[in-house]
């Protein structure tokens, strides 16, 4: 979503609907891309396409603005890649600028910053899905009380011995120590630069 012209935004989101029909959700992320009066009027615009959620319409941090587009709009919102440690979410619940968050591990502060992140969501009651590292993902998600989506990327199969698998939509994690997971040496001594 955020094309030039809203009318192919919307011939886009019913290109997709078509191809995948009724069963399959939908999400759609502006990935910031627009100011407040635009994600005004695109984001009513979407209002009744039956999407999951709409993902950060305008810049992360502008709590105020999420605050009166999740009170406006009947689709979900989704924030929270962007969070820079579990105060930056707690500062966005206070300002109900959301109905769903999805840190990333990177900025939420790592395996501790998510379980304090994963705290603030429980008390909140707000659904909390994952953004990157899905190895490590899936495993905090089963402590995370309000566990909702787990995004899977398979960016890191190459370089691993035994790679996660998904079967119908589900990721099996597997019954070993720690992730679960050991680097094939030989991939990574091939994708390696000196």
């Amino acid at each position: 979503m955020g094309r030039d012209q809203l009318s192919d935004d919307l011939a886009t989101a019913q290109a997709l609907r078509d191809a995948v029909g009724d069963n399959i959700d939908l999400m759609v992320d502006f990935n910031q891309g627009m100011d407040m009066a635009e994600a005004l009027c695109r984001c009513h615009a979407i209002d009744n396409l039956g999407l999951l959620w709409i993902e950060e319409p305008v810049i992360y941090d502008d709590f105020a603005g999420y605050a009166k587009l999740a009170s406006e709009l009947k689709t979900p919102l989704q924030i929270g890649e962007n969070f820079y440690g579990p105060r930056d979410m707690n500062k966005a619940l206070e300002a109900k600028a959301c109905d769903l968050v999805m840190p990333d591990f990177m900025r939420i502060g790592g395996v501790t910053g998510w379980m304090q992140a994963a705290g603030l969501a429980a008390a909140a009651n707000i659904p909390m899905s994952t953004h990157l590292y899905p190895e490590v993902a899936a495993h905090v998600m089963r402590v995370t009380r309000t566990a909702h989506l787990l995004g899977w990327q398979d960016w890191a199969e190459a370089i691993l011995e035994e790679p996660y698998q998904v079967v119908e939509g589900e990721l099996q994690i597997p019954d070993r120590p720690g992730l679960g997971l050991d680097w094939d040496e030989a991939a990574v001594a091939h994708y390696q630069i000196d």
